[in-house]
């Protein structure tokens, strides 16, 4: 396993931060590592869906949050070791494969049981925190649990299968209406497993529905999150924002009810990036990294961890 090591950034509690790398399928898959000194926690973090990186970025869709920076330097504070992954075919992981879109969820969950075994080597107990579509990742890499992993962390995941998640924000917004017929018959052959060509969509469509996106996009929908978390014995927290305009309290409770012994924490006001909302501005915590992350996560975060610490 080669580690790869540039210009190292102090915290409190003897932490240093240094980006790391691990075998990826044809390159190497790479990562922001903070290590703590004594760390009893170590948490990997997944980033949601599309072209979205360690930080919590994705530039091409306007996306500006370092909402993953954030909470992973926050959690340092608390004595907490990270992870926080590049999805292979993007950004340092980009030599990990040639086309980032030729990807299955159960690929990146093997990449991420390869992150959880790195991440042994900082804390005794490892966490995978997901979020968003990174949630679900974290379900499925949960079912074939490695050896050190701990227990999962559910921000903003959903709880229903995503084309059907899909559907219901395209339908919250009026201006919508005349294209929802044609998005409901796309989805229901994804869900088929049927594709359709690009260029015979309504040109405003396209772009969601590349090829390689609907590729991408059969796979990701034949999972239905709530029945993958019934199959998790361990520990689990959920997390959710009542002011989220992507996933919803809905999603939250189905989760629930698939995990009964999981633990939960309600941002009140929190949007899906984590965040406070922003009166008169949904996408404020979209495109302004330097709004804080919501006052309930980190706190909460480092209780539940606390909760679960090993006896020596």
């Amino acid at each position: 396993m080669r580690l790869t090591c540039l210009v190292p950034l102090l915290f409190p509690a003897l932490a240093v931060a240094e980006p790391v790398q691990i075998p990826g399928p044809q390159g190497p898959l790479e990562a922001e590592q903070i290590t703590v000194e004594g760390a009893d926690h170590a948490v990997v973090i997944i980033p949601g869906s599309g072209p979205t990186d360690r930080d919590g970025n994705a530039s091409v869709m306007g996306i500006k949050t370092d909402a993953y920076k954030q909470l992973a330097e926050a959690l340092a504070e608390q004595g907490v070791a990270s992870l926080r992954v590049d999805k292979r075919g993007f950004y340092g992981s980009s030599k990990a494969i040639v086309d980032p879109n030729n990807v299955t969820i159960a690929a990146y969950a093997q990449d991420t049981r390869d992150w959880v075994d790195h991440a042994s080597a900082l804390a005794p107990c490892v966490w995978i925190a997901g979020h968003s579509e990174g949630g679900l990742v974290a379900l499925v890499a949960a079912q074939d649990q490695p050896e050190n992993l701990c227990g999962l962390i559910l921000m903003a995941t959903p709880g229903r299968p995503m084309g059907q998640l899909l559907i219901e924000q395209f339908e919250a917004n009026p201006a919508n209406a005349p294209l929802m017929p044609e998005l409901r018959e796309i989805v229901e052959g994804l869900e088929a497993g049927q594709t359709r060509d690009p260029a015979a969509l309504t040109p405003i469509l396209r772009p969601l529905f590349s090829e390689g996106i609907q590729r991408f996009m059969v796979d990701g929908f034949s999972y239905d999150p709530a029945m993958i978390a019934k199959d998790w014995p361990g520990p689990a927290l959920i997390i959710q924002g009542d002011e989220d305009i992507q996933v919803n309290a809905r999603d939250a409770g189905l989760l629930q009810g698939a995990l009964p012994q999981a633990q939960y924490i309600d941002l009140a006001g929190g949007t899906h990036m984590l965040k406070a909302a922003v009166a008169g501005n949904l996408v404020a915590t979209y495109t302004d990294p330097s709004l804080p992350l919501h006052e309930a996560l980190v706190p909460g975060i480092a209780r539940f961890l606390i909760e679960h610490t090993k006896p020596e």
